[in-house]
Protein backbone atom coordinates (compact mmCIF):
# COMPACT_ATOMS: atom_id res chain seq x y z
CA UNK A 1 0.00 0.00 0.00
CA UNK A 2 1.33 3.42 -0.97
CA UNK A 3 2.41 5.64 1.92
CA UNK A 4 0.41 8.79 2.57
CA UNK A 5 2.26 11.93 1.47
CA UNK A 6 2.05 15.35 3.13
CA UNK A 7 2.99 18.58 1.35
CA UNK A 8 4.01 21.96 2.77
CA UNK A 9 5.25 25.27 1.40
CA UNK A 10 8.77 26.13 2.59
CA UNK A 11 11.53 28.72 2.46
CA UNK A 12 15.12 27.67 1.85
CA UNK A 13 17.71 28.85 4.37
CA UNK A 14 21.42 28.33 3.71
CA UNK A 15 23.79 28.41 6.69
CA UNK A 16 27.37 27.49 5.89
CA UNK A 17 27.32 24.03 4.31
CA UNK A 18 23.78 23.28 5.45
CA UNK A 19 20.53 23.78 3.54
CA UNK A 20 17.58 24.15 5.90
CA UNK A 21 13.88 24.06 5.12
CA UNK A 22 11.75 26.54 7.08
CA UNK A 23 8.03 25.80 7.20
CA UNK A 24 5.03 25.46 9.52
CA UNK A 25 3.45 22.10 10.33
CA UNK A 26 0.39 21.05 12.32
CA UNK A 27 1.22 19.90 15.84
CA UNK A 28 -0.58 16.57 15.42
CA UNK A 29 1.55 15.80 12.35
CA UNK A 30 4.71 16.42 14.38
CA UNK A 31 3.34 14.31 17.22
CA UNK A 32 2.95 11.24 15.02
CA UNK A 33 6.02 11.60 12.75
CA UNK A 34 8.79 12.57 15.21
CA UNK A 35 10.95 10.64 17.67
CA UNK A 36 13.69 11.70 20.07
CA UNK A 37 16.56 9.29 19.77
CA UNK A 38 17.77 6.64 17.33
CA UNK A 39 18.60 4.44 20.34
CA UNK A 40 14.92 3.78 21.12
CA UNK A 41 12.85 1.29 19.20
CA UNK A 42 9.53 3.09 19.31
CA UNK A 43 8.75 6.78 19.31
CA UNK A 44 6.43 6.83 22.33
CA UNK A 45 8.80 5.03 24.72
CA UNK A 46 11.62 7.24 23.49
CA UNK A 47 9.86 10.34 24.80
CA UNK A 48 8.96 8.64 28.07
CA UNK A 49 12.46 7.36 28.82
CA UNK A 50 14.46 10.42 27.82
CA UNK A 51 12.34 13.40 28.83
CA UNK A 52 10.53 14.98 31.77
CA UNK A 53 6.84 14.10 31.56
CA UNK A 54 5.80 16.89 33.95
CA UNK A 55 7.28 19.46 31.57
CA UNK A 56 5.39 17.90 28.65
CA UNK A 57 2.17 17.96 30.70
CA UNK A 58 2.65 21.68 31.40
CA UNK A 59 3.09 22.36 27.67
CA UNK A 60 -0.02 20.32 26.81
CA UNK A 61 -2.03 22.18 29.45
CA UNK A 62 -0.71 25.52 28.16
CA UNK A 63 -1.85 24.61 24.63
CA UNK A 64 -5.27 23.28 25.64
CA UNK A 65 -6.09 26.32 27.78
CA UNK A 66 -5.22 28.68 24.92
CA UNK A 67 -2.95 30.72 27.17
CA UNK A 68 -0.59 31.94 24.49
CA UNK A 69 1.73 30.94 21.66
CA UNK A 70 4.78 28.76 21.10
CA UNK A 71 6.66 30.72 18.43
CA UNK A 72 10.10 29.09 18.63
CA UNK A 73 10.90 26.58 15.89
CA UNK A 74 11.20 22.85 16.39
CA UNK A 75 14.40 21.56 14.75
CA UNK A 76 14.23 18.21 12.97
CA UNK A 77 16.47 15.94 10.93
CA UNK A 78 14.69 14.08 8.11
CA UNK A 79 15.23 10.31 8.21
CA UNK A 80 15.16 7.89 5.24
CA UNK A 81 11.61 6.88 6.27
CA UNK A 82 10.45 10.45 5.50
CA UNK A 83 11.50 10.27 1.83
CA UNK A 84 11.72 14.06 1.97
CA UNK A 85 11.45 15.57 -1.50
CA UNK A 86 11.35 19.09 -2.95
CA UNK A 87 8.60 19.26 -5.56
CA UNK A 88 9.06 20.56 -9.07
CA UNK A 89 7.66 23.98 -8.23
CA UNK A 90 10.65 24.46 -5.84
CA UNK A 91 8.37 26.09 -3.23
CA UNK A 92 6.86 22.94 -1.71
CA UNK A 93 8.23 19.78 -0.21
CA UNK A 94 6.60 16.51 0.71
CA UNK A 95 7.31 13.65 3.07
CA UNK A 96 5.73 10.43 4.22
CA UNK A 97 3.15 10.59 6.99
CA UNK A 98 4.85 7.86 8.96
CA UNK A 99 6.35 7.33 12.43
CA UNK A 100 10.09 7.97 12.79
CA UNK A 101 10.15 10.28 9.77
CA UNK A 102 12.05 12.95 11.76
CA UNK A 103 14.59 12.88 14.55
CA UNK A 104 14.07 15.79 16.96
CA UNK A 105 17.21 17.89 17.42
CA UNK A 106 15.52 20.63 19.45
CA UNK A 107 11.99 20.89 20.86
CA UNK A 108 11.64 17.40 22.35
CA UNK A 109 9.38 18.47 25.22
CA UNK A 110 7.23 20.61 22.95
CA UNK A 111 6.55 17.67 20.64
CA UNK A 112 5.72 15.36 23.54
CA UNK A 113 3.41 18.11 24.76
CA UNK A 114 1.80 18.12 21.30
CA UNK A 115 1.23 14.37 21.66
CA UNK A 116 -0.56 14.93 24.98
CA UNK A 117 -2.58 18.01 23.96
CA UNK A 118 -6.14 17.79 22.70
CA UNK A 119 -5.79 21.08 20.77
CA UNK A 120 -3.94 21.45 17.48
CA UNK A 121 -1.86 24.42 16.44
CA UNK A 122 0.50 25.35 13.65
CA UNK A 123 4.15 25.15 14.64
CA UNK A 124 7.29 26.71 13.06
CA UNK A 125 9.70 23.98 11.97
CA UNK A 126 13.26 23.82 10.66
CA UNK A 127 14.19 20.62 8.81
CA UNK A 128 17.71 19.41 8.05
CA UNK A 129 18.06 16.79 5.34
CA UNK A 130 20.76 14.26 4.44
CA UNK A 131 22.61 14.57 7.76
CA UNK A 132 24.92 11.79 8.89
CA UNK A 133 24.49 10.40 12.42
CA UNK A 134 27.66 12.24 13.40
CA UNK A 135 26.29 15.53 12.05
CA UNK A 136 22.97 15.00 13.85
CA UNK A 137 24.80 14.37 17.10
CA UNK A 138 27.02 17.42 16.72
CA UNK A 139 24.11 19.73 15.89
CA UNK A 140 22.15 18.35 18.86
CA UNK A 141 25.13 19.04 21.15
CA UNK A 142 25.63 22.53 19.70
CA UNK A 143 21.96 23.46 20.17
CA UNK A 144 21.79 22.12 23.70
CA UNK A 145 25.09 23.53 24.97
CA UNK A 146 25.58 26.84 23.15
CA UNK A 147 22.07 28.22 23.60
CA UNK A 148 21.75 29.89 27.00
CA UNK A 149 18.39 29.78 28.79
CA UNK A 150 16.97 32.89 30.40
CA UNK A 151 18.20 33.01 34.04
CA UNK A 152 15.59 32.15 36.66
CA UNK A 153 16.39 35.43 38.38
CA UNK A 154 15.34 37.40 35.29
CA UNK A 155 12.20 35.32 34.83
CA UNK A 156 11.15 36.07 38.42
CA UNK A 157 11.86 39.75 37.88
CA UNK A 158 9.71 40.07 34.75
CA UNK A 159 6.84 37.75 35.73
CA UNK A 160 5.04 40.69 37.31
CA UNK A 161 5.05 42.48 33.93
CA UNK A 162 3.25 39.50 32.38
CA UNK A 163 0.91 39.15 35.37
CA UNK A 164 2.11 35.54 35.73
CA UNK A 165 3.13 35.69 39.40
CA UNK A 166 1.61 33.36 41.98
CA UNK A 167 0.46 35.01 45.21
CA UNK A 168 3.61 33.75 46.98
CA UNK A 169 5.87 35.01 44.19
CA UNK A 170 4.17 38.40 44.28
CA UNK A 171 4.60 38.75 48.03
CA UNK A 172 8.21 37.56 48.00
CA UNK A 173 8.92 39.89 45.08
CA UNK A 174 7.59 42.90 46.99
CA UNK A 175 9.69 42.02 50.04
CA UNK A 176 12.81 41.53 47.90
CA UNK A 177 12.19 44.87 46.17
CA UNK A 178 12.00 46.59 49.57
CA UNK A 179 15.36 45.13 50.59
CA UNK A 180 16.75 46.16 47.20
CA UNK A 181 15.43 49.75 47.09
CA UNK A 182 15.30 50.91 50.71
CA UNK A 183 18.55 52.76 51.43
CA UNK A 184 18.14 51.87 55.12
CA UNK A 185 17.90 48.17 54.32
CA UNK A 186 20.66 45.99 55.84
CA UNK A 187 20.94 44.38 52.39
CA UNK A 188 21.03 47.62 50.39
CA UNK A 189 23.56 47.24 47.58
CA UNK A 190 23.81 43.49 48.21
CA UNK A 191 20.87 42.27 46.12
CA UNK A 192 20.63 41.48 42.40
CA UNK A 193 17.12 41.43 40.88
CA UNK A 194 17.82 40.04 37.40
CA UNK A 195 20.93 37.87 37.56
CA UNK A 196 23.13 35.80 39.83
CA UNK A 197 26.46 37.41 40.62
CA UNK A 198 29.14 36.97 43.27
CA UNK A 199 28.73 39.20 46.30
CA UNK A 200 24.99 39.66 45.86
CA UNK A 201 21.79 37.86 46.85
CA UNK A 202 19.70 36.83 43.85
CA UNK A 203 15.92 36.61 43.75
CA UNK A 204 16.12 32.82 43.57
CA UNK A 205 18.33 32.55 46.68
CA UNK A 206 16.16 35.13 48.47
CA UNK A 207 12.90 33.31 47.68
CA UNK A 208 14.27 29.90 48.66
CA UNK A 209 15.53 31.32 51.97
CA UNK A 210 12.55 33.47 52.95
CA UNK A 211 9.67 31.26 51.77
CA UNK A 212 9.99 28.73 54.68
CA UNK A 213 9.41 31.52 57.26
CA UNK A 214 6.43 33.12 55.50
CA UNK A 215 3.95 30.93 57.38
CA UNK A 216 5.02 32.61 60.65
CA UNK A 217 3.38 35.89 59.67
CA UNK A 218 -0.34 36.16 60.38
CA UNK A 219 -0.44 39.50 58.60
CA UNK A 220 0.55 38.92 54.99
CA UNK A 221 1.37 42.50 53.98
CA UNK A 222 4.80 42.92 52.43
CA UNK A 223 5.48 46.04 54.51
CA UNK A 224 4.95 44.30 57.86
CA UNK A 225 7.01 41.27 56.84
CA UNK A 226 9.79 43.46 55.48
CA UNK A 227 9.84 45.48 58.70
CA UNK A 228 10.38 42.39 60.85
CA UNK A 229 12.87 40.69 58.52
CA UNK A 230 14.82 43.89 57.98
CA UNK A 231 15.16 44.45 61.73
CA UNK A 232 16.23 40.82 62.16
CA UNK A 233 18.81 40.90 59.34
CA UNK A 234 20.27 44.16 60.66
CA UNK A 235 20.56 42.61 64.12
CA UNK A 236 22.13 39.44 62.69
CA UNK A 237 24.84 41.36 60.82
CA UNK A 238 25.51 43.80 63.70
CA UNK A 239 25.68 41.04 66.32
CA UNK A 240 28.17 39.13 64.21
CA UNK A 241 30.38 42.21 63.81
CA UNK A 242 30.35 42.94 67.55
CA UNK A 243 31.89 39.52 68.15
CA UNK A 244 34.32 40.03 65.24
CA UNK A 245 32.81 37.29 63.07
CA UNK A 246 33.47 37.89 59.38
CA UNK A 247 30.03 37.02 58.06
CA UNK A 248 29.40 37.24 54.32
CA UNK A 249 25.63 37.55 54.34
CA UNK A 250 25.54 37.26 50.52
CA UNK A 251 26.92 33.71 50.71
CA UNK A 252 23.87 31.52 49.86
CA UNK A 253 24.63 29.05 52.66
CA UNK A 254 25.00 31.79 55.27
CA UNK A 255 21.96 33.71 54.04
CA UNK A 256 19.70 30.65 54.09
CA UNK A 257 20.86 29.55 57.53
CA UNK A 258 20.37 33.06 58.92
CA UNK A 259 16.77 33.17 57.66
CA UNK A 260 16.01 29.68 58.91
CA UNK A 261 17.14 30.79 62.37
CA UNK A 262 14.59 33.62 62.28
CA UNK A 263 11.79 31.48 63.74
CA UNK A 264 13.91 30.43 66.74
CA UNK A 265 15.04 33.99 67.43
CA UNK A 266 11.57 35.50 66.89
CA UNK A 267 10.07 33.02 69.35
CA UNK A 268 12.66 33.96 71.99
CA UNK A 269 11.99 37.67 71.34
CA UNK A 270 8.26 37.11 71.79
CA UNK A 271 8.87 35.26 75.08
CA UNK A 272 11.08 38.04 76.41
CA UNK A 273 9.56 41.22 74.99
CA UNK A 274 6.17 40.31 73.61
CA UNK A 275 5.49 40.80 69.90
CA UNK A 276 7.97 43.68 69.63
CA UNK A 277 10.20 42.65 66.74
CA UNK A 278 12.70 45.49 66.82
CA UNK A 279 16.35 45.47 65.93
CA UNK A 280 17.30 46.00 69.59
CA UNK A 281 15.20 43.05 70.75
CA UNK A 282 16.61 40.78 68.06
CA UNK A 283 20.13 41.82 69.08
CA UNK A 284 19.38 40.95 72.71
CA UNK A 285 18.79 37.37 71.60
CA UNK A 286 21.47 37.15 68.89
CA UNK A 287 24.46 38.66 70.71
CA UNK A 288 24.84 35.67 73.09
CA UNK A 289 24.49 33.32 70.11
CA UNK A 290 27.44 34.90 68.30
CA UNK A 291 29.41 34.81 71.54
CA UNK A 292 29.16 31.01 71.53
CA UNK A 293 29.39 30.11 67.83
CA UNK A 294 32.83 29.59 66.26
CA UNK A 295 34.12 32.10 63.69
CA UNK A 296 35.22 29.21 61.47
CA UNK A 297 31.58 28.36 60.83
CA UNK A 298 31.23 31.63 58.90
CA UNK A 299 34.71 31.71 57.39
CA UNK A 300 34.05 28.40 55.63
CA UNK A 301 30.28 27.90 55.64
CA UNK A 302 30.40 25.17 52.98
CA UNK A 303 27.36 24.23 50.94
CA UNK A 304 25.05 22.95 53.68
CA UNK A 305 22.72 25.59 55.09
CA UNK A 306 21.20 22.83 57.22
CA UNK A 307 24.54 22.19 58.96
CA UNK A 308 25.19 25.89 59.63
CA UNK A 309 21.63 26.34 60.89
CA UNK A 310 22.15 23.41 63.29
CA UNK A 311 25.33 25.06 64.63
CA UNK A 312 23.47 28.35 65.20
CA UNK A 313 20.60 26.52 66.89
CA UNK A 314 23.05 24.72 69.19
CA UNK A 315 24.72 28.02 70.12
CA UNK A 316 21.31 29.51 70.83
CA UNK A 317 20.26 26.62 73.07
CA UNK A 318 23.48 27.11 75.03
CA UNK A 319 22.43 30.66 75.92
CA UNK A 320 19.20 29.59 77.63
CA UNK A 321 18.97 29.95 81.43
CA UNK A 322 16.07 29.87 83.90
Amino acid sequence: MAKKKLGFAFSLVIQGKHRLYSLSVQSDVLARTCFVTTRDEDAESGFQRVLDERRADLIADYIDKGLGTIPSAVVLSAQPEAELKVLANRTSLEFNDTPRAFLVLDGQHRIWGFKKAKTQLRVPVIIYNDLSKQQETRIFIDINTKQRPVPNELLLDIKKLADYETSDEKLLGEIFDSFHRDKKSPLYGLTSPTKRSKGTISRVTFNNSVKPVMTLFSEKSSDSIYSALSAYMAAFVTSAKQHKHKVDITNPTTFKASLWLFQDVAQRVKDLFGAQYTRQNFEAVLLPVFERVKSSKFKNPGNSATALYADLQAAMRGTFTL
